[in-house]
């Protein structure tokens, strides 16, 4: 017997889960949110809901919005149990499910005017977003794309906007108009710089269309940097299933997460914030550093080993780390090329972070899949892996682990994995890199055509020549023999 969730059922819910301790119909909305999606709902909301729980800033509701249809799917789910959400946290020695409820509503995708009025809402002071690395319109350098056609259909229609960024900018506007504060935008996606990035597609957009505008936002808008942590697998009929068996709880989409969570962010917050750090949000002068460090070195981990482990039909995180050769290559990879490039970070030990990072991937509960980690590299491999291989080549260093990694992308995307299973893509761009990679059998350089992922790096003629190595080995000897041909130093040419 299941309890569907919903606030009239918490006291039942409660025998098995932890509930709120305060009443979610009388949080205020001052946070608007845009990608409602598992990797919010495991962490931000996740503050949110300890913060709310010591009795503090119930003015620091959630409002959803978004602009895809799995937004929409998304809100019809959550607005069926009162837009609760119960999150599964995983350890090795631990299973605990807890029911959240900083979310006050979702808004319906598409009613362009109720979100640009809630932007407008004087009592919404920050606005963030979780919408992927390739939800902002930059390009392999990390710059501002103005010719992409949906920021080109905004430019044209600013009073209509469809994108993210272009309901920001309309919100904006309102309120300028209004004489209300502007809102703080932050962003909580794994991008280098992310309050950077955010910036300067907020206003390269605007100034497409009001240049004067464009300015008055940068003059008066705050993009704070954060640095965001959390490994949250995709839900499915597993997850539902678990949650339902063993603590008799039915929820339209739970989430399942690893007990870890981090969140170091700059204070820039001028119309105000939560008290997040008394929730374990730890506010510092420069991101920059840990945001690094994340992203190279665990990002970078997950972007090294899912491909691997796809050509070797291994379908959870923790199968692939298990396995000895997919183990043994993150840990040389990451240990010989990518942390000695990473510049040191205040009061961390980077091997030691790379230990707890193993560790985390390590665990069997989460049920973390490779075929989410592969998905999207076109959008991935260019924020997680190249700039790794860029700085190494700036320094005259070598990159024999860094070009396998992206020759491993390569050979992943011919289709077929070394048993001859098909395999399934995930990527907007993956038309285009499965018809490269096949003409890369015979010409290795036709994958490294696409100068909007590789950028500079594919001028490179020593990554050139050890890439083409890289993705000859492959194809003639297969993923584990050249994964032990790279552990014994033989892979070089």
């Amino acid at each position: 017997m299941t309890i569907k969730l919903s606030r009239s059922n918490l006291p039942e819910v409660a025998k098995t889960a932890a509930v709120p301790h305060y009443d979610p119909q009388r949080l205020i909305p001052g946070i608007l949110h845009f990608g409602v999606g598992n990797f919010h709902r495991a962490h931000q909301a996740v503050y949110l809901d300890d913060l709310f729980n010591e009795g503090l800033d119930h003015d620091w509701g959630i409002i959803g919005a978004g602009v895809l249809p799995s937004d929409q799917a998304m809100r019809d789910k959550l607005a069926a149990q009162d837009f609760l959400t119960t999150v599964v946290e995983q350890d090795n020695n631990r299973t605990a499910a807890r029911v959240t409820a900083p979310m006050v509503d979702i808004l319906p995708v598409g009613d362009t005017a109720a979100i640009i009025e809630a932007l407008a809402n004087p009592k919404i002071r920050i606005v963030s977003l979780t919408i992927t690395e390739g939800g902002y319109f930059i390009d392999a350098n990390g710059d501002f794309n103005p010719v992409h056609p949906a920021i080109e259909a905004d430019a044209a229609n600013p009073a209509e906007p469809k994108t993210v960024f272009g309901l920001i900018i309309a919100g904006l506007k309102l309120r300028r108009e209004r004489a209300v504060a502007p809102f703080t935008v932050m962003s909580c996606d794994n991008i280098p710089g992310n309050g950077h990035v955010t910036e300067n597609t907020i206003c390269g957009l605007a100034r497409l269309s009001d240049a004067a505008f464009a300015d008055w936002i940068h003059q008066n808008v705050s993009f704070p940097n954060s640095m965001v942590d959390r490994i949250t697998p995709a839900t499915g009929s597993r997850e539902i299933d678990i949650l339902a068996n063993d603590f008799g709880i039915e929820d339209n989409w739970p989430v399942f997460c690893e007990e870890f969570k981090q969140w170091v962010m700059e204070d820039r917050f001028p119309a105000g914030r939560p008290l997040l750090e008394r929730a374990g949000v730890q506010f510092v002068t420069d991101v920059a550093p840990y945001e690094l460090m994340k992203i190279r070195i665990l990002n970078g981990g997950h972007a090294a080993i899912a491909y691997p482990a796809a050509l070797l039909d291994i379908h959870f995180v923790h199968e692939a780390m298990e396995h000895p050769l997919i183990r043994a290559f993150l840990a040389k990879l990451e240990r010989e090329e990518i942390i000695p490039i990473v510049p040191p970070v205040p009061d961390t030990d980077l091997d030691a972070y790379f230990q707890l990072i193993e560790r985390r991937f390590l665990n069997p509960k989460i049920g973390d899949t490779i075929p989410r980690l592969a998905q999207d590299g076109s959008n991935r491999q260019p924020k997680f892996i190249l700039p790794s291989t860029a700085d190494r080549l700036a320094k005259g260093e070598d990159v024999i682990g860094l070009s396998l990694v992206s020759a491993l992308w390569c050979r992943y995307f011919a289709g077929t994995s070394d048993s001859g299973k098909t395999i399934t893509f995930n990527d907007a761009s993956a038309e285009k890199l499965q018809a490269a990679a096949l003409k890369a059998k015979d010409d290795p350089m036709a994958f490294l055509a696409f100068d909007e992922i590789f950028g500079a790096v594919s001028g490179s003629e020593h990554f050139r020549a050890r890439f083409a190595h890289a993705l000859q080995t492959l194809w003639t000897e297969g993923t584990a023999k050249t994964l032990q041909l790279y552990l014994d130093d033989r892979l070089a040419v």
